[in-house]
């Protein structure tokens, strides 16, 4: 398989380490990415809301929890904003928070897409 490294920085997405990670089984890594697809959005929405309410709690615990989602699929930046976003959260301190956010909004924005790019590639 050739791993395109623009296509990686683009993303953030460490691919040869996300294969390592599933021992390259492709099966696996496409039920991975399925389960990030239903729940993803409504942790990113839960964490818009959380942060529009300057809801430290919740801001909190979900910036955790997509830390590790992200995390767990070699998404190193996103993973580094959400726990930035954890932090500033756990500090108390919303000033910073909606700016992190809009930085993690652009990060994932073609988070999905790239990823069943590097399925499909993979296969083939």
């Amino acid at each position: 398989m050739i791993i395109h490294s623009d296509r990686l920085s683009e993303v953030g997405v460490n691919l040869p380490d996300l294969l390592l990670r599933v021992e390259n089984d492709l099966d696996l890594l496409g039920e991975l990415v399925d389960i990030f697809k239903e729940e993803f959005p409504h942790l990113l929405k839960s964490l818009q809301e959380a942060v529009a309410g300057k809801d430290m709690k919740t801001t909190e615990a979900t910036s955790h929890a997509l830390k590790g989602m992200l995390s767990g699929l070699s998404a190193t930046r996103a993973a580094a904003i959400a726990s930035q976003i954890e932090q500033i959260s756990r500090d108390g301190k919303s000033s910073g928070l909606t700016d992190s956010l809009t930085v993690l909004e652009h990060e994932v924005a073609s988070l999905l897409p790239e990823l069943d790019a590097y399925l499909a590639e993979a296969k083939q």
